[in-house]
């Protein structure tokens, strides 16, 4: 049975609000105001601490403060604060019907992941749902995929990894499975190029029939 693995944020929910207030109030307890959201949305995707280290040039355990102080919003408002994109649950129901087993497979840590997806009640569209632990000992995407893989016996010619950005690309590669670009969430075409995406899909007709192919040939 074919396996497809979902990236969260970008890519099943649009979580813009929810993160970017939380990195704003992580950064204002560091005497650091941010006046326009916008200049946040490279934090969607990445692992938080590397993100607080190569934008505001942290130390590691200033980083390690700054997801602490991120958390005491997300975990209250931020996880909310997020929507989930038009037609996702119909199109998640599609590949349901096309027999195929879906995934999660985030940054985001696990315990946060679960919350979201059981609010947005997506949670029964997936067999599995991986994510970060909140220690910090399984962050990137390529250990959470190679997690996904181990915990349910996938064989990955039969996986394909969707996502919208370059952490995707690369993760799935390091477990020698093909990932799809979804030009919907916060990734650009630009990047996905550089990082030699095997598919790229503009929205979610685009991203069915690349599977539906996909499907259909291996």
């Amino acid at each position: 049975m074919k396996g497809i693995l979902f990236d969260l944020d970008g890519t099943l929910t649009d979580p813009f609000l929810g993160i970017t207030r939380s990195v704003a109030y992580s950064l204002k307890s560091f005497g650091i105001e941010v006046d326009d959201l916008e200049t946040l949305k490279p934090f969607i995707g990445p692992p938080l601490d590397v993100s607080f280290r190569e934008y505001y040039h942290m130390d590691e355990a200033q980083s390690w403060k700054a997801v602490e102080k991120y958390r005491e919003y997300f975990s209250k408002k931020g996880l909310f604060e997020n929507k989930v994109y038009e037609g996702m649950e119909g199109f998640l129901q599609s590949l349901l019907n096309m027999d195929m087993k879906l995934y999660v497979c985030t940054s985001k840590p696990e315990v946060f992941a679960k919350e979201i997806l059981d609010h947005f009640s997506l949670t029964p569209y997936f067999t599995g749902i991986y994510g970060a632990t909140l220690d910090g000992s399984l962050k990137h995407k390529g250990d959470v995929i190679a997690h996904c893989i181990k915990q349910e016996q996938l064989n990955i010619q039969d996986c394909m990894m969707v996502g919208d950005r370059q952490h995707d690309i690369v993760g799935a590669h390091q477990n020698q499975i093909p990932c799809i670009g979804v030009l919907y969430g916060y990734g650009s075409l630009e990047e996905f190029q550089e990082y030699h995406c095997d598919y790229i899909a503009k929205d979610l007709i685009e991203l069915k029939k690349i599977i539906e192919e996909w499907k259909d040939v291996k």
